[in-house]
């Protein structure tokens, strides 16, 4: 029991100091932020006891998740992913991927700076042809998903575009009335949920 009291504990306080971080760059988030951390956090420690991957791979979706769920609710609230935290995302993503890599097998990381590269530039041309339809923020968000997406395995970029695309269209249908619909909720939900639930593709 205690390895999922103290993920927990960890996801609650990642989410408050992440939540200073915010609002120190003008985009202060709920408070329920940490329960959700938490409980997003939990998961994925019980996914590893429950066998679901091997244990290298915990660090990837452990570090994800304290990043994914502060910026999924700044960008729904304030239509921002602040770079505050999107830009340190890339070393801290790099630095699981590459523990994942070093029980995994170097292809792993290979993967991972072949899939920032593509799923990064990829967005980073839809924003400088469209740059209403998807924002800076998102392009910079793209590169450290596009990382965990590949070492996932590469059927899982195609597949997380896919569901984030759906994803943003499903908020832009459902979702409160807004001049611009925001694609960084849809890009890490895919992301974790692929991370999570698929696991590490074959090294």
């Amino acid at each position: 029991m205690f390895m999922p009291i103290a993920f927990a504990v960890a996801g609650a306080g990642s989410a408050l100091a992440t939540r200073s971080c915010l609002r120190r760059a003008g985009a202060p988030v709920t408070a329920w932020a940490a329960v959700l951390a938490a409980a997003l956090l939990l998961a994925v420690c019980l996914r590893h006891q429950g066998g679901a991957w091997p244990s290298w791979w915990l660090a990837v979706p452990a570090v994800l998740t304290v990043f994914a769920v502060p910026l999924a609710l700044a960008d729904l609230k304030y239509r921002r992913l602040p770079d505050i935290l999107t830009l340190p995302a890339y070393p801290a993503l790099a630095i699981a991927v590459a523990v994942a890599a070093a029980g995994g097998g170097a292809g792993i990381a290979w993967r991972a700076v072949f899939g920032a590269l593509v799923f990064g530039g990829a967005h980073a041309l839809v924003h400088a042809l469209s740059p209403r339809s998807l924002g800076a923020g998102d392009v910079k968000l793209a590169g450290s998903l596009g990382a965990v997406l590949a070492a996932t395995g590469w059927p899982s970029v195609v597949l997380g575009a896919v569901a984030a695309a759906l994803l943003s269209v499903a908020l832009a249908v459902g979702g409160p009335r807004h001049p611009t619909v925001p694609h960084g909720p849809g890009l890490l939900v895919a992301a974790w949920a692929l991370a999570v639930f698929a696991g590490p593709g074959p090294g």
